[in-house]
């Protein structure tokens, strides 16, 4: 049975994600506010389609900030990054640079305000993702940033990219750290039926040092590890 769940699920919702991502780019040259409607609604499938699916339930403890902050989000699986748009009001969310050339979803994600991280480039890239940020930031928009870099096993803690250091001090934004425990449900062969959870911390003021910062941080993602 859940072999069958999970092959429906890819099915309906990779179906699905094509026609959405095409209504976007269609809506995109004429009406931004329903092009960031299509996006969100990408984010709303991937959440019905893992709750009729597969069985996988949603739970929030806390909620986000009505005022724009840089969320710290804990990253297990591709589950947080798609749901992002769904989690949060207009997040700008840091992308791998890589993933901007993906055919479709690349354009789209540029339109929306996703920010390409070049992890290879340095200061370069610190200042070019700094600009873009205001620029979210002017706009009234959140900032999402996936801290440690690349998807995360649940249970383990590792260490921030030295990246978000930077962006917390250059920014002067607080931060919001957010634990999600999507690991064994989501990033595996087979999706499995259960409860989902993100789990809001309290906002951490800028101007924190560097190791401060960093390990509040670190300890609030982790918080559902256990």
């Amino acid at each position: 049975m859940i072999l069958l769940r999970n092959l429906l699920f890819y099915l309906t919702f990779y179906f699905g994600s094509i026609l959405i991502t095409s209504a976007s780019l269609i809506c995109a040259p004429f009406s931004v506010s329903a092009f960031r409607r299509r996006v969100r609604n990408w984010a709303q499938w991937q959440r019905w389609c893992l709750e009729n699916i597969i069985g996988i339930r949603l739970a929030i403890e806390g909620k986000p900030q009505e005022e724009p902050v840089l969320y710290a989000i804990k990253h297990e699986s591709f589950f947080e990054a798609i749901d992002a748009p769904a989690l949060l009001d207009c997040p700008s969310v840091f992308a791998k640079k890589e993933l901007f050339s993906i055919p479709g979803w690349g354009r789209a994600a540029l339109a929306y305000g996703l920010i390409p991280v070049a992890r290879d480039q340095g200061a370069k890239a610190l200042m070019n993702m700094i600009r873009s940020a205001r620029k979210m930031i002017a706009d009234g928009r959140p900032l999402v940033i996936f801290p440690e870099g690349t998807r995360i096993p649940h249970g383990e803690n590792r260490p921030l990219q030295a990246g978000f250091a930077g962006l917390y001090k250059m920014l002067a934004l607080p931060v919001v750290p957010v634990a999600v425990n999507s690991g064994p449900l989501y990033h595996r062969g087979l999706k499995q039926p259960g409860t989902i959870t993100y789990k809001f911390g309290e906002p951490i003021p800028p101007g924190l040092p560097r190791g401060e910062i960093e390990a509040r941080v670190i300890r609030e993602i982790n918080a559902l590890n256990s």
